[in-house]
């Protein structure tokens, strides 16, 4: 079959959530786009998806197939982060640019529900695993993947360094972590912003409040030199020793620990040939289970068509590819990672991550950043 190309465009800004003031913030929300006539983009026959950075390479095979298949032209506009994805929804949410988004979070999306950005995708998959379908079970968004958020370390770099593996996260406050972790942001980053909730719960149990709670620990990881990113790609490939960002270009380094995801040693593996020095620090209640939705934006131009993507890209024949397509996983209860290239050996599995719901995510996440901010600078 004749392959289709589609358009890649990529937003030349930073999350716009680090660099608006309260009261723009503000009045970015209290425009309420339920009760109000959003202007439906103008149709000119491209589907327009707006995601991540990351969501590239393998996966543009995916978008690929989907245009094969369709004869629907795609139009991929990337920003940095989920947080982008977000904040350029909020900024155009009386005028859209974009029909489909994919790669909002389960703490993401509260606040995309919340300001009515999204609308009924009317998808009817099959078999979703119970985990994906925890935290938001509605008609706004559906999940396409999920993994366990959780700092990784570089195991050469610690035995090179004589540094003990940490049994707390209170470790990381030592000497001889100064400089050495490297964590995206939890305003404009999915896996930043997931950490944060974990650390949250981490810090509620008694055991591990002993030394202060969770915006102690935050200000004493920043005053021990810890490195702050706008996002994921730049904490795992710019600075994160244990990755495969050692060989890409812009490479800095000297971080031996990231937050990143609990089986992304495995995804090193397998692009690896069965190589990887990185694996996962997994502490109870350190990590949290992140799923990644998609949705129909209010006000989009093609939504029969960003229907048709949604439940192109949670089929059973697709979504089991989510692995290599987003190193990610299925959704599709049943599926596991692939055993190729030590891809599933490599992959920890966590027996005990935060609990936080997504109520509570949406009652205090506003809170925390605050927090987090205070903390951090």
């Amino acid at each position: 079959m004749k392959a289709i190309a589609f358009t890649l465009t990529l937003l030349l800004f930073s999350s716009l959530s680090g660099c608006l003031s309260d009261e723009q913030l503000s009045e970015l929300e209290s425009v309420n786009a339920c009760a109000s006539e959003v202007q439906v983009r103008e149709s000119d026959g491209t589907l327009k998806i707006l995601t991540y950075d990351i969501f590239q390479g393998y996966s543009n095979e995916l978008i690929e197939q989907f245009v094969n298949q369709t004869g629907i032209q795609v139009e991929v506009i990337r920003t940095d982060d989920a947080g982008g994805i977000l904040d350029q929804m909020m900024l155009t949410q009386m005028a859209p640019q974009a029909d489909l988004m994919l790669g909002l979070d389960n703490t993401y999306l509260p606040t995309a529900l919340e300001n009515c950005l999204l609308i009924e995708h009317n998808a009817t998959p099959e078999n979703l695993t119970q985990s994906s379908r925890d935290f938001y079970d509605g008609e706004m968004a559906l999940p396409f993947d999920e993994g366990d958020v959780c700092l990784n370390y570089d195991e050469d770099a610690l035995l090179a360094s004589n540094i003990s593996v940490p049994t707390s996260l209170w470790d990381l406050t030592e000497p001889e972590w100064n400089g050495k972790l490297a964590i995206p942001s939890p305003i404009t980053s999915s896996p930043g912003r997931a950490f944060l909730v974990a650390t949250y719960d981490y810090f509620t149990d008694e055991t591990n409040a002993e030394q202060g709670n969770m915006s102690t620990w935050w200000k004493a990881i920043a005053d021990n030199g810890a490195i702050f990113t706008s996002g994921w790609t730049e904490s795992y490939t710019t600075y994160y020793t244990g990755g495969y960002g050692e060989s890409t270009e812009g490479y800095i380094g000297g971080a031996y620990m990231t937050v990143s995801y609990c089986h992304s040693p495995g995804v090193e593996a397998f692009f690896a040939e069965n190589y990887t020095h990185s694996t996962s620090l997994v502490l109870p209640k350190s990590s949290f289970h992140q799923v990644e939705y998609t949705g129909v934006i209010h006000g989009a131009a093609e939504v029969d068509a960003a229907r048709l993507f949604i439940q192109y890209i949670t089929s059973p024949e697709v979504n089991i590819n989510m692995p290599v397509y987003n190193s990610m996983y299925s959704v599709i209860a049943g599926n596991d990672l692939p055993e190729t290239n030590g891809y599933l050996y490599h992959s920890d599995v966590v027996n005990s991550t935060s609990t936080i719901t997504n109520q509570i995510i949406e009652q205090n996440m506003d809170e925390w950043l605050i927090e987090w901010q205070k903390a951090t600078q």
